[in-house]
């Protein structure tokens, strides 16, 4: 009973003297809320969380993708038959009665080969490629993935876009499909390259897209190109790059490499764009485009500053060809060109793609401030020299 007793005296004496502590730390904080909150035990903050979203995630194989699209890339053979150089003086007729036979020997043409890949477009045989694969070959050969091989015909190329046409005579051909408008190419989008590298068979290399829009590269006249990670290397050329659904996006091309190999920068021709010169070169045989016959360079902000318009915005002219149409229009060095068609233009590369864009005999306004003053022009467009 006494122990009880003296138990809840400690405790009465325990709860007396924290009341007393707690009216001591109110009246000494002049109850201030956030000195009086100082004194009470924290609560650990909470770490904010992002909130629960949905993901799409992307398919764990693209082995269908391949699939539907593989049957579709060929490889191609080319080769070339080469006269050897032989050093001037053994041209000299006193050689040639001495060792007429070692320099006959000397001059014997040798075969030069190569390799690249195509991308059969039609059931009907046309395949396109690139126009750097078939360069100059004597001889094309194809080989399709299920064991057939060809000659292939070339139907025509287009230098400055690097892409070429050929035809297969060969049946029962399985085309590949085009990705459609509504699957824009974006930066991230996975992407498969399917070629055959180094001749060692047909193989896939998965990326993505790594830029589009990609010019200024110094590989083609007009550059619109595709940079893509996935691996590309010798023999890739002419190949397919296609979106994870295994419709084609590009036309493998080149790669940015120090080694030779693959180093995550390669580059590939637009499928849309790849389609439309293919087109025209079965139609037509060529690529025909317009072609103004001018030189000029951009105006730096150096230069805008001393024509006393620092906001000036075009392309100066330097030069321009004889009897071009630029010079039959009346088009002066010194002028500076503005807009072609009310597009307007800043850039050498907007005014070249934009008249190329026009066929010859094509009608247009070039837009010009010659000494400050505005000056509209009309002019037709004569073919682009090849």
């Amino acid at each position: 009973m006494k122990t009880l007793k003296l138990f809840l005296f400690l405790l009465q004496s325990i709860f007396l003297g924290l009341l007393v502590a707690a009216g001591y730390i109110l009246w000494q904080a002049d109850f201030d809320p956030q000195k009086i909150a100082s004194y009470m035990p924290k609560v650990q903050d909470k770490v904010k969380t992002a909130p629960i979203r949905a993901l799409t995630h992307g398919p764990y194989s693209y082995a269908d993708a391949v699939k539907s699209s593989s049957a579709s890339v060929v490889t191609i053979y080319t080769s070339k038959k080469i006269k050897q150089k032989i050093h001037p003086l053994l041209e000299d007729p006193v050689f040639s009665q001495l060792f007429g036979d070692q320099i006959k020997k000397l001059k014997r043409e040798k075969t030069e080969t190569n390799l690249g890949s195509g991308v059969i477009m039609t059931h009907s045989g046309y395949i396109i490629t690139n126009q750097h694969v078939i360069d100059g070959a004597d001889e094309i050969l194809i080989s399709l993935p299920d064991g057939r091989s060809s000659e292939a015909e070339l139907i025509g190329q287009d230098r400055e876009s690097d892409i070429a046409v050929l035809h297969t005579p060969l049946n029962s051909l399985q085309n590949i499909q085009i990705a459609n408008d509504k699957d824009k190419v974006q930066v991230g989008d996975i992407a498969l390259a399917i070629g055959n590298p180094l001749n060692v068979g047909q193989t896939v290399t998965m990326g993505i897209i790594s830029a589009t829009g990609r010019n200024r590269v110094g590989l083609n006249t007009f550059e619109n190109f595709i940079q893509t990670d996935a691996a590309i290397n010798p023999g890739n050329s002419g190949g397919a790059l296609i979106n994870a659904k295994g419709d084609l996006i590009g036309i493998n091309t080149a790669i940015f490499s120090q080694s030779g190999g693959s180093q995550g920068i390669g580059f590939a021709i637009p499928a849309t764009l790849a389609v439309s010169i293919m087109q025209e070169i079965i139609e037509t045989g060529k690529v025909s485009r317009g072609w103004l016959g001018v030189e000029g360079t951009e105006i730096t902000a150096k230069a805008a500053m001393a024509s006393g318009n620092p906001n000036i915005r075009g392309v100066l002219v330097v030069g321009v060809f004889i009897d071009s149409p630029a010079d039959l229009a009346g088009v002066q060095t010194g002028d500076i060109i503005t807009a072609i068609n009310n597009q307007e233009v800043y850039k050498v590369r907007n005014v070249l793609e934009n008249i190329a864009g026009h066929k010859p005999g094509d009608h247009i306004t070039i837009s010009l401030l010659r000494n400050g003053e505005p000056l509209d022009l009309n002019l037709i467009t004569t073919e682009r020299p090849q």
